[in-house]
């Protein structure tokens, strides 16, 4: 593990070194006080950081707190001469995992670390989420009915989370549910050192029992309360607990859309089989290429999509180059009545061809895991 050491005193950071050193851990000295700490965080990126001098000043732990928000993955580790317990709490509040004395005490110290490093252990076992996004190539192109409707059919098997991104306009819980949030994304944003998991999912409207969404905000005015780093800090989290978390995108690129698109690992498109909408698509698809976006992380969603229809996909390929194409057939009537109810599509009718291709596409995503069969099975294929 590598781990930072940041203190004002030569003695304490060079027995604390040896002390991780000689547990093989790789160890960063940095001689200086607590402002230190963005500066290290940024440069050396660390798994763990420990931090030498605190006092009982709580205006102190406003260090700490940028780090547990704007670097989710630096786990931190406080000493501190004088613990008061108002201290120890507002720490844990600000996201520390441990507050020991200082000077430590070695063994103190080696085991603190080493419970850390088995929790970081276990956490990197785990398996994380996939981040799929949804984006519009041009306004009602049907991206935030797609995204909360193939949610519905993944939490049928696996746990889900969608974050409603189009900040100012989003509304994708009415799609698929008919209450009104009483916690959206401002909200997290604004309270952002209390976020862990339950709190997190506290925030999700439970629209199923393996389906949550964490709504944009009712007022649009609060969407500038949601930074970039809060994004990254809370589908840093989402992703250690959820299955698949779907992001609802709006049309605008800006710096927060792009710190998400960054951390999806399939980015969806969606247009409508238009010359408006395929010209959008064609920008789109030029913005992707200069961020650096694989071409195996695009797959365009051609909505509303008819055989028959005037442009088929050989006029989108044309256009668009090689890129990868799913459709979906043109079915207004009962998806109308899917969104003007707040009901999934699947609610009203699974037969109907758009929730097929939506459960055909949660299956290529979530692939069921064949069953193994029973005694009584085997005997009877053996007989």
């Amino acid at each position: 593990m590598k781990i930072a050491i940041i203190s004002p005193n030569t003695h304490h950071l060079q027995e604390m070194g040896r002390v991780l050193e000689a547990l093989s851990h790789a160890v960063v000295l940095v001689e200086g006080g607590k402002s230190r700490m963005r500066q290290v965080a940024e440069q050396e990126q660390p798994e763990l950081m420990i931090v030498d001098g605190m006092c009982c000043d709580p205006n102190e732990l406003a260090l700490v707190e940028y780090i547990s928000t704007h670097h989710p993955r630096i786990a931190v580790i406080l000493l501190c001469a004088m613990q008061t317990p108002e201290f120890l709490i507002n720490s844990m509040r600000a996201g520390v995992r441990e507050v020991l004395p200082s000077p430590v005490n070695p063994s103190a110290l080696e085991a603190a670390v080493n419970r850390l490093a088995t929790k970081l252990a276990g956490l990197r076992g785990q398996s994380t989420g996939q981040v799929l996004a949804f984006m519009p190539c041009k306004g009602g192109s049907g991206a935030t009915f797609l995204a909360t409707n193939l949610g519905w059919q993944l939490a049928e098997s696996k746990s889900v989370l969608l974050v409603d991104l189009d900040l100012q306009f989003g509304s994708a819980l009415s799609y698929v549910n008919d209450s009104r949030p009483g916690s959206t994304i401002a909200d997290v944003a604004l309270d952002i050192s209390r976020l862990d998991a339950s709190f997190l999912a506290a925030s999700a409207v439970k629209v199923a029992p393996n389906y949550g969404i964490l709504a944009a905000p009712e007022d649009p005015s609060k969407a500038m309360e949601v930074k970039p780093e809060h994004v990254d800090a809370i589908l840093g989290l989402a992703v250690a607990h959820y299955d698949f978390v779907l992001l609802d995108v709006g049309r605008v690129l800006n710096t927060l859309v792009i710190r998400a698109l960054d951390r999806a690992h399939r980015i969806y498109p969606v247009l409508q089989p238009g010359l408006p909408h395929i010209r959008n698509a064609a920008r789109l698809m030029g913005v992707f290429k200069s961020l650096g976006y694989s071409a195996n992380k695009i797959e365009l969603i051609v909505n509303r999509f008819e055989k028959a229809g005037e442009i088929g996909l050989g006029d989108i390929r044309r256009t668009l180059g090689s890129v990868n194409l799913l459709t979906v057939p043109e079915c207004g009537k009962d998806v109308n009545a899917s969104i003007n109810r707040g009901v999934p599509l699947a609610e009203l009718s699974r037969s109907n061809p758009v929730s097929r291709m939506l459960a055909d596409l949660a299956l290529s995503l979530s692939p069921r895991q064949e069953e193994s069969p029973s005694l009584f099975d085997r005997l009877f294929r053996r007989a």
